[in-house]
C-alpha cells in the first residue's frame, strides 16, 4: 500500500507533462494540409510554415550530398527547383522527430494535377542517397529504393562519379 502511495502521484506528473506535448505533436503529424515553404537548407532539408506554425523537416529516407561536397548546391538547387514548380506549396506527412528536434518527413507537390514525391524525385535525380539507416519507418521506402536504382542504372548525379557518401563526410569532420 505504502508503495502506491508514491507511485499513483508520480504517474500523475507524469501524465501532467506527457500528454499537452503529445497533443501538440499529433497535431502536427496528423495535418495533410498544404504548408508554404519558407527556407530549402540543403538537399534534404526545409523549413515550412503553417498559419502560426513553423517547422523545420528532414525528409524520410534519404541523406543528399552536404552543401560543401561535390553535388550538394546541384542538389539543393534542383529540390528549390521542384518546390518552385508548385509555388513553394507541399504537403507533408510527418513521420518521427530526429535527435536534432526535427520532423522526418514525406513531402510532396502537385502541379497541374500531377503529384511529385520529393525524397523520391532527388533519388532519381540522383542527388539524394537512399539513407537505410534510417528509413525503416519511412512508409514508402521503396519508391525511394527504386528511385536510388533508376539513377544508378543512368549514372546521373552520386552515381556518375566516386563521391563521399555524406554520412561518411560528416562522420569524417566531427
Amino acid at each position: 500500500m505504502k508503495r502506491w502511495i508514491f507511485v499513483l502521484p508520480m504517474l500523475a506528473i507524469a501524465l501532467f507533462v506527457l500528454i499537452p506535448k503529445l497533443r501538440r505533436e499529433s497535431a502536427i503529424e496528423s495535418s495533410d494540409e498544404s504548408w508554404q515553404v519558407v527556407k530549402v537548407a540543403d538537399g534534404d532539408t526545409i523549413t515550412v510554415v503553417q498559419g502560426n506554425r513553423k517547422e523545420k523537416l528532414r525528409f524520410c529516407g534519404i541523406d543528399a550530398p552536404e552543401k560543401f561536397q561535390p553535388l550538394g548546391k546541384e542538389s539543393k538547387a534542383n529540390l528549390r527547383r521542384l518546390i518552385d514548380e508548385a509555388h513553394g506549396e507541399v504537403q507533408v506527412s510527418i513521420i518521427e522527430s530526429d535527435r536534432y528536434g526535427r520532423k522526418v518527413a514525406e513531402i510532396f507537390t502537385s502541379v497541374g494535377g500531377k503529384d511529385k514525391f520529393l525524397n523520391e524525385e532527388q533519388a532519381k535525380a540522383g542527388l539524394a542517397y537512399h539513407y537505410a539507416k534510417y528509413s525503416g519507418n519511412c512508409p514508402s521506402r521503396n519508391a525511394i529504393v527504386s528511385a536510388e536504382e533508376i539513377a544508378k542504372s543512368n549514372h546521373v548525379g552520386v552515381w556518375a562519379g566516386n563521391y563521399e557518401k555524406p554520412w561518411d563526410y560528416r562522420k569524417a569532420r566531427r
